[in-house]
């Protein structure tokens, strides 16, 4: 079900999948791609790499309250989705960052076989189980694609790109 393709690793990016106004993937759309299978560290090792993406698309440095905003916004949920694969879907195996000028795209891939979703009801003062909920505060959309036939999923959000 999903229109998630594979790239290799450290690749800049996917082609769109299809052409014209009905491709799934906007032609405008930059990608990076981050391995994190046998890596240590992995959750500032993927803040990390996501900053430099920000920075790479003019996200970062932030000229603005918001912009700095939205920025933190993304590393925020980069965290947040890094951290949900690592403590409950046998670690994530890929980052994957796309932006266009209207939109930034999260996703991690996993092993797991659970499905993400906020926790509820929501309770703020108690320690854990923020993440998802934090992502449906943030985001614009967030989901799930898996494959047919292959193991774990991709998790996905989407967030607005700074005015």
């Amino acid at each position: 079900m999903s229109t998630t393709r594979q790239h290799p690793p450290g690749d800049l990016g996917r082609e769109p999948e299809g052409a014209g106004a009905d491709s799934p993937v906007p032609a405008e759309r930059q990608w990076r791609t981050l391995s994190l299978g046998q890596a240590s560290g992995i959750v500032p090792m993927a803040r990390d790499f996501a900053r430099q993406a920000l920075h790479d698309w003019g996200w970062l440095p932030a000229s603005s309250a918001d912009r700095r905003a939205a920025a933190e916004d993304v590393l925020l949920v980069v965290s947040e989705l890094v951290t949900n694969a690592c403590l409950h879907a046998e670690g994530p195996e890929e980052l994957r960052i796309g932006c266009t000028p209207k939109a930034l795209r999260v996703e991690v891939v996993d092993r797991g076989t659970g499905q993400p979703a906020p926790r509820t009801p929501h309770r703020a003062g108690r320690p854990g189980g923020h993440g998802m909920f934090i992502v449906q505060r943030l985001c614009l959309d967030w989901g799930v694609q898996r494959t047919p036939d292959r193991p774990g999923k991709t998790v996905w959000a989407e967030l607005a790109a700074p005015a």
